[in-house]
């Protein structure tokens, strides 16, 4: 979920964004098609006909906020964090983020970049791990669910998402119904 304009990231690490809005755009096709898969899920179990379903789906819209992390340089592991001379922006495992490490060095659980360099392991910035959103619909049914039903919805979503592909982005994943 974080994104390089550098094409040396890009080859080292395929799935990564090439651009802010690109990263944005995979966030936000990644959460609406959960949540539509949810929802089509229930409404096959409620046996309506897929033209009605289809027609319900077109009746949502999905959106996202989200702010994804620029990775200018990164490491893949902590053999190669040794290896590096200067200090990486992004630690990759598993395709995942997991820190970003920096020239500071001060008391902080640090990293090896090179014999005797210190250099500081931060967690990452609770902006560039939040995804915030909004699902709003015309179907004047699923315009009347309560804040039970919709919690419940978002709650197999949210389990579907940590359990899928991009499950090590979303193992702490948690979504609640707001609004009016």
């Amino acid at each position: 979920m974080a994104y390089s304009t550098d094409s040396a990231v890009a080859a080292r690490v395929p799935g990564i964004a090439t651009s802010a809005d690109g990263a944005k755009g995979f966030v936000q096709r990644l959460v609406m098609q959960t949540v539509f898969g949810v929802l089509e899920s229930q409404g096959r179990s409620a046996l309506l006909p897929e033209a009605v379903i289809s027609t319900i789906l077109s009746q949502l819209n999905v959106t996202t906020n989200y702010e994804p992390l620029n990775c200018q340089k990164v490491v893949l592991s902590l053999a190669e964090m040794v290896m590096k001379n200067d200090p990486p922006s992004c630690i990759i495992m598993s395709n995942t983020v997991t820190g970003i490490c920096t020239n500071m060095n001060d008391n902080m659980k640090a990293c090896m970049v090179a014999p005797a360099m210190m250099v500081t392991i931060t967690s990452i910035n609770n902006s560039y791990s939040t995804i915030s959103g909004t699902l709003s619909t015309t179907n004047i049914i699923m315009a009347n669910w309560s804040k039970e039903m919709w919690q419940s919805a978002l709650n197999r979503a949210v389990r579907m998402l940590a359990s899928g592909p991009y499950r090590s982005n979303f193992f702490s994943a948690s979504a609640a119904v707001g609004g009016n």
